[in-house]
């Protein structure tokens, strides 16, 4: 069958379609993706404002018609942190309903974790052992960790990318005591994450999902994916420490100038590259390796895994 996630996230509105069945691996069919940056269209108040709904719902309808166009037998539509902590969430969702017919699914933090947990699970399966899968959105960061298909533990913090470029670093490029101000804050959220995991052990393999990770792994040396697939790609810290000087001192236009890098995101890379090598030094993590597969996957897989077999 034709499936489509549409994903509402903190950055972008990602439509993936993909063809699946039960107990085979999905493949993509097509992606339909458009830069929104939800977070950023937020009032004094916390709420989405009116014109951002407007776009939102523009948006939504355009991705509707390409899941149509292509086929989609069946759309599973959610959303994640810039629409659940949206101060008018509900009536955001409701004109959305009455609009479009779209029924957006707000997935908590925790169910985020866990369905990334999940798509990276099966991507690299039984043999990697216990797994510490790190995401970073553009509203939230999410760990999880675990031996299964549902984690142990799974936790969400309020580190995104797009929401502490927004909230804490104005300049361009920023103001060093910005910078040091906002590594004390992500240090120190995380920080109070780490004993909730070290009690399970060490991890057997260190997994990271999301553009920022790709981005950074991207700009360290990593392969890019026109070099083979699945080219893996891996992430070190002692690299990753490297680039956060280089990165802060830069504009974000001169950061969109750097491979993989693109122009939508140069802005939060510095904010990006600063929680992830938080989370690496704090968890201890030495290298990480990144997983083509992340929530939407997540998502598909959930949906298969509730369908009857052929």
């Amino acid at each position: 069958m034709r499936l489509g996630v549409l994903d509402v996230g903190s950055n972008t509105v990602h439509l993936l379609v993909v063809d699946a069945h039960p107990g085979a691996r999905p493949l993509p069919a097509h992606s339909h993706k458009a830069e929104l940056r939800l977070a950023e269209l937020l009032d004094d108040g916390g709420a989405i404002h009116p014109d951002g709904v407007d776009r939102l719902i523009c948006t939504l309808e355009k991705a509707q018609q390409a899941a149509e166009d292509k086929g989609c037998e069946d759309v599973l539509p959610f959303a994640t942190s810039a629409v659940r902590e949206a101060a008018n969430a509900d009536e955001v969702l409701s004109r959305v309903k009455a609009v479009t017919g779209i029924d957006l699914q707000v997935l908590s933090g925790d169910e985020e974790a866990r369905l990334t947990f999940l798509a990276a699970r099966r991507w690299f399966g039984w043999s990697a052992g216990k797994l510490l899968v790190l995401d970073i959105g553009g509203g939230s960061l999410e760990i999880a960790y675990g031996i299964d298909e549902d984690p142990d533990i799974a936790v969400s913090l309020p580190l995104g990318a797009g929401r502490l470029t927004a909230g804490m670093l104005p300049g361009d490029p920023p103001d060093p005591e910005d910078v040091r101000a906002l590594r004390r804050h992500v240090r120190a959220q995380i920080a109070r994450t780490v004993g909730d995991f070290t009690r399970f052990g060490r991890p057997d393999h260190v997994v990271a999902t999301s553009k920022t990770f790709k981005q950074l792994a991207r700009i360290a040396g990593a392969a890019r994916p026109a070099e083979g697939f699945p080219a893996s790609r891996e992430l070190g810290r002692t690299s990753l420490e490297e680039w956060v000087p280089k990165l802060a001192a830069m504009t974000a236009a001169q950061r969109a100038t750097l491979p993989g890098v693109s122009e939508g995101r140069a802005g939060q890379l510095l904010a990006g590259a600063l929680v992830a090598e938080g989370v690496m030094d704090l968890f201890g993590v030495d290298e990480l390796e990144v997983c083509p597969w992340a929530l939407r996957e997540g998502m598909i897989l959930r949906r298969l895994d509730h369908l009857p077999a052929c």
